[in-house]
């Protein structure tokens, strides 16, 4: 196995957030990434060269979770605002809002067919909405605490959530019931995830383990202890074949879970990493953290295609489905600490294949929301000022690092905190501190040497520009589908035609011949 390895490869670096990336993931077909940030806006990145990225902006509060739908054309966001946004990943920006839970959301998934979206609350329960209908289905109230994340299983017949009481909990989507419970966890279970045959189930902790379980047998079949600190995100591989995962050690690792070992340790962000994720073909894989950066590689260790893997997998001599973990040995528990023999890649952090995308602010003006589950207000969307969004954290700490930040906000929405201390003198300290920040930045303007009133109606021009730009491009690429489509079209008619002809020449020739042959009997 280790002589066909080689080496991931950081491949492009996006820099667009003002705050630390807390999600990301790519479109279905691999030709966009989203991602959501702590500056309340979500991103979604081209990964065309030289193509522009859209910047939307209508969360209250840092986004916590990204997800595209199935077929690429919605993006699902939550956040600490309370809500669940569905986007149009366009220039249109158009959004939906859920008015989900009374309390922080912190994650939002699709099922398999796009029916339905799972979110996990600090509210300490599950929900289940409909896409199509966009309405409330029904919530699943068991945990005891903060409900981290939330997943369905590929065949949509379970939902996997897990929290901080400690515990992954398994429900029947029919039943409504919880019909397991994993409470080996030593801290809170942080992350959670099926492999993509529903075979097996993993989770994460912010004590740094990540367990796999045979859903079959209901055991323990792989733990891992190969982080310094609490895993914040993971992503299997669409083969089950490897993991990644990222912690607040500021390190991806990249696991190789057929033979059940640390392979690679990559170091290309400053701070925590806290979300990691495959792309659908597998081939590519992000990383965002507390940086603000996002970070794109290319896979390069799987060589093995996915449709080899597969006729391996038929090949098996067990009955079951593949593809599957159950190839993993040892089958019974069994931890994996790091050895040396991990790679450390340290890459330098550059983008290879272009300069920082131009970013389209899509604020106010261009995105229309609704609000919905009845009775509440449409929450006021944040309009992009000069390029700049006020952060979720206090303007006091503009000089701190982004992870210190990020742990901060953490730590003063443990359920332990005391509102007085957030609703009180702290909200004092911000006001006091933003008023000194505009009395910072209105030197600025006069020194520039132009009114800013003239400086914004250009940004505006410019802004009006690259969306008419952009208005163009998608009109030829419509009018480039059509006439594709009237190329098939015609296409198809001269096969049916000329199908047509040769049945009519096999009638006629049939005919003449049921005629000579009566002449000749005659």
């Amino acid at each position: 196995m280790a002589s066909v390895l080689e080496d991931p490869a950081l491949e492009r670096h996006f820099k667009g957030h003002k705050d630390a990336v807390t999600c990301t993931d790519f479109s279905p077909n691999c030709k966009q990434l989203a991602s959501g940030s702590a500056d309340k806006s979500l991103m979604i990145w081209n990964l065309a060269p030289k193509a522009r990225a859209f910047r939307f902006v209508g969360h209250q509060d840092t986004i916590t979770s990204v997800q595209f739908s199935p077929f690429g054309d919605l993006v699902a966001s939550s956040s600490r605002d309370r809500t669940v946004r569905l986007w149009t990943p366009s220039i249109k920006g158009e959004s939906t809002v859920f008015k989900a839970h009374t309390a922080t959301v912190r994650s939002v998934a699709f099922s398999q067919d796009g029916h339905r979206l799972v979110t996990a609350s600090d509210d300490k329960s599950v929900k289940v909405w409909s896409v199509q209908r966009h309405c409330f289905v029904y919530s699943l109230t068991q945990h005891t605490n903060w409900v981290r994340c939330a997943r369905f299983s590929p065949d949509g017949r379970l939902i996997a959530s897990c929290g901080d009481d400690r515990t992954v909990r398994l429900w029947d989507t029919s039943t409504k019931h919880c019909i397991n419970c994993f409470s080996d966890c030593g801290g809170s279970a942080t992350f959670v995830d099926f492999n993509s045959s529903g075979t097996c189930l993993a989770s994460s902790g912010a004590d740094s383990s990540l367990k796999i379980w045979d859903l079959r047998t209901n055991k323990l079949i792989q733990h891992y202890q190969v982080h310094s600190a609490g895993i914040n995100s993971f992503s299997f591989h669409p083969s089950s074949n490897y993991l990644i995962s990222g912690s607040s050690d500021s390190t991806v690792k990249i696991l190789d879970l057929l033979e059940g070992r640390l392979i690679y340790t990559l170091h290309g962000h400053k701070g925590a990493v806290l979300t990691v994720a495959f792309s659908r073909a597998g081939n590519l894989f992000s990383s965002g953290g507390v940086d603000c950066q996002v970070l794109m590689w290319r896979t390069n260790f799987d060589t093995k295609s996915y449709q080899e893997v597969l006729q391996q997998h038929s090949r098996r001599s067990t009955p079951d489905p593949a593809p599957h973990l159950a190839d993993i040995h040892p089958r019974g528990p069994h931890l994996h600490h790091p050895k040396p023999r991990a790679i450390q890649i340290s890459p330098a952090v550059a983008d290879t294949q272009s300069a920082d995308p131009h970013v389209i602010e899509l604020g106010q003006a261009a995105c229309r929301s609704t609000l919905l589950n009845g009775g509440s207000h449409s929450l006021p969307m944040q309009t992009a000022v000069n390029g700049q969004h006020s952060n979720s954290f206090p303007a006091h700490h503009a000089g701190t690092s982004g992870e210190e930040r990020w742990r901060e906000e953490e730590s003063i929405n443990q359920p332990g905190a005391s509102s007085g201390s957030q609703t009180g003198g702290g909200r004092g300290r911000r006001e006091e501190e933003e008023e000194e920040g505009r009395g910072q930045t209105q030197p600025l303007e006069v020194l520039s040497g132009h009114p800013s009133c003239l400086d914004t109606t250009l940004r505006h021009i410019v802004q009006q520009l690259d969306i008419l730009t952009q208005t163009v491009s998608v009109l030829e690429e419509r009018l480039t589908l059509t006439e594709d489509k009237l190329k098939e079209c015609l296409l198809n008619q001269s096969q049916i035609l000329g199908v047509v002809r040769s049945s009519e020449e096999r009638r006629e020739t049939g005919s003449e011949g049921t005629e000579g042959s009566a002449e000749d009997s005659s």
